[in-house]
């Protein structure tokens, strides 16, 4: 009905004030819900849902990685992997112009691979790199905006937890996701690096070339990063092996990386407790923005919005590569007012049913893991694009002395290299399905 599209149209309208206003994102897509839900059928439609939702929603088993992993990228931080990592890098990339900013972006890359999060790789590799970037004297601009820009890279390299949160959300294959984001992630860190090498030779003073350490120092720094490669290998690469599924590779990555810390006597029961109670906190928000868009996606589809919304782009007879184009320019505008994992929980249930009804020449679920690596790309620009950028936030909060300003022309050239690598994957899809569908 007419009526009930113009409710949930003001819905939207509300939710995006609120959402403008810094009301929490969870908060807000409960209010919207729920709201909506009895405006349009009344309270007890409303009761009658609340009575199994929640359990519904959370005996999800595909949601018990989520813990799992959050867990072992807590651990990982507080048993110095990052500065091992930090350490390798350093010891073969150093030594060139700008080498010390492109050894924190592999290191960054490295660390995102342990806990699949965007802001702990930020703010756990920016306490290890940036003295080293100030000690080499790199313009500030450049030293933070490369460990916001580097500190994206773990949303999307596997275990992402914003790429596990997106394959429940279109019910598809977590493996084959982590699959498709294998190479697009390895590409974001090689342009990134080529961004730096780039940036300094047009401007020598941003980025000194450092020191060449000795042989037995790259020796034992590289030997440093053995348990990192050995960790990552058996948890994701049994995962690709068909081995187990990822749920028990988390809980395998959980046991290693603890059993590495205590061996090392770099994790006590004290960091334990705290990256345990991380852990409740970090998932306890995952579970209830999930919960609240739940009951926002029942209220905008008995509204017939997301029906609307993609009936009305088929209908304007634009191509489909237009039409997703403009998907990601409203992505692009999201990540100025939200966080990833809130952007991809809320959006992703209005827009992936456009894009189903649209002919790219894929298949179902070639289609659902093109689209979400393409979006979390995106997605990942937000992190660095004002006025939100969160990583930006984070790693100013650790430079004070940094104008915020500063920081975001940092990662103005990264953002470029980021548009390039999304221009690469509209344009072949195959970067994005090749290992897929060699798991097939």
């Amino acid at each position: 009905m007419l009526s009930d599209l113009l409710l949930g149209l003001g819905g939207l309208v509300v939710l995006l004030g609120l959402i403008a206003i810094r009301v929490p994102i969870a908060y807000t897509m409960i209010l919207v819900g729920i709201g909506g839900t009895i405006i349009m059928s009344g309270p007890l439609i409303l009761l009658n849902q609340l009575k199994d939702l929640a359990y519904a929603q959370f005996s999800n088993y595909d949601l018990t990685v989520l813990p799992m992993f959050i867990l072992m990228g807590g651990l990982a931080a507080r048993c110095g992997l990052s500065r091992d990592l930090f350490r390798a890098a350093n010891a073969w990339l150093g030594q060139f112009r700008g080498g010390v900013a492109m050894a924190a972006i592999a290191a960054c890359a490295g660390f995102g691979a342990l806990c699949g999060s965007s802001t702990a790789t930020a703010s756990t590799m920016g306490q290890v790199a940036l003295p080293e970037l100030r000690r080499y004297n790199y313009a500030p601009s450049l030293a933070t905006g490369t460990i916001a820009a580097g500190g994206t890279l773990g949303i999307l390299i596997p275990p992402s937890v914003v790429l596990i949160v997106y394959a429940i959300i279109v019910e598809t294959n977590i493996v084959k996701m982590f699959a498709a984001a294998l190479i697009p992630g390895i590409l974001a860190m090689l342009l990134f690096m080529a961004t730096v090498a780039l940036y300094v030779r047009l401007v020598p003073s941003s980025g000194p070339e450092g020191e060449r350490v000795s042989r037995s120092e790259l020796a034992s720094a590289t030997l440093g990063v053995v348990p990192v490669a050995i960790i990552f290998g058996i948890v994701i690469g049994g995962i690709y092996a068909g081995i187990y599924s990822p749920t028990p590779a988390a809980a395998i990555g959980v046991a290693l990386v603890g059993l590495y810390g205590f061996a090392t006597r770099k994790l006590t029961f004290g960091l334990c407790r705290d990256s345990l109670l991380e852990t409740a906190r970090t998932t306890g928000m995952i579970y209830l923005i999930l919960f609240g868009a739940e009951l926002l996606k029942i209220f905008m589809s008995r509204a017939g919005v997301p029906q609307a919304a993609a009936d009305f782009l088929q209908s304007t007879g634009w191509p489909p590569m237009a039409i997703m184009l403009l998907i990601i320019v409203v992505f692009l505008i999201f990540g100025c007012l939200m966080d990833s994992l809130s952007m991809v929980i809320l959006a992703i249930p209005f827009f992936w049913p456009v894009v189903a009804g649209l002919d790219f020449g894929l298949g179902p679920d070639e289609l659902k893991i093109w689209f979400g690596i393409v979006i979390l790309v995106v997605v990942e620009l937000g992190l660095i694009t004002p006025p939100v950028g969160l990583n930006v936030f984070i790693i100013n909060a650790m430079a004070r002395d940094v104008p915020m300003r500063e920081t975001f022309k940092g990662t103005m050239p990264f953002f470029a290299s980021e548009i390039v690598r999304v221009a690469l994957l509209l344009a072949f899809p195959a970067i994005t399905l090749l290992l897929p569908r060699l798991l097939q």
